[in-house]
C-alpha cells in the first residue's frame, strides 16, 4: 500500500512538473498561465506532502512557478526525491536482546 502511494506521488509530481513547463511552449500567454498555475502548484504540493516539509515545498513551488524562467525546475519531482530517496529516517529502532 505504501509503495503504491509512493509511486502515485511520483506520477502526479511528473504530471504537475509537466504542466508547469507547458508555459514555456506558449510565449506571452505562458507567463499569464503561470499566474494561475503558481498558487495551484503551491497548494497541490502542500496536499501531497504533509507537515513543515510540505509547507516549505509548497512555498518553493509557488516561487518557482511565479518567477519567469524558473519553470524548468521540477519541484514536485525534487520533493519526491527528497522524501523517498535522500531523506534520512531519524527514527531509532531498539532491538530486544
Amino acid at each position: 500500500m505504501i509503495k503504491k502511494k509512493k509511486y502515485q506521488l511520483l506520477l502526479l509530481g511528473l504530471l504537475f512538473d509537466g504542466i508547469g513547463m507547458l508555459s514555456l511552449l506558449i510565449p506571452g500567454i505562458g507567463e499569464f498561465a503561470d499566474l494561475i498555475w503558481a498558487p495551484i502548484a503551491g497548494w497541490l504540493m502542500t496536499r501531497m506532502y504533509k507537515g513543515n516539509p510540505g509547507k516549505i515545498a509548497g512555498f518553493i513551488a509557488f516561487i518557482e512557478e511565479i518567477v519567469p524562467g524558473l519553470d524548468v525546475i521540477p519541484s514536485f519531482t525534487l520533493m519526491w526525491l527528497y522524501t523517498y530517496v535522500f531523506k534520512v529516517d531519524k527514527t531509532i529502532t531498539i532491538e530486544e536482546s
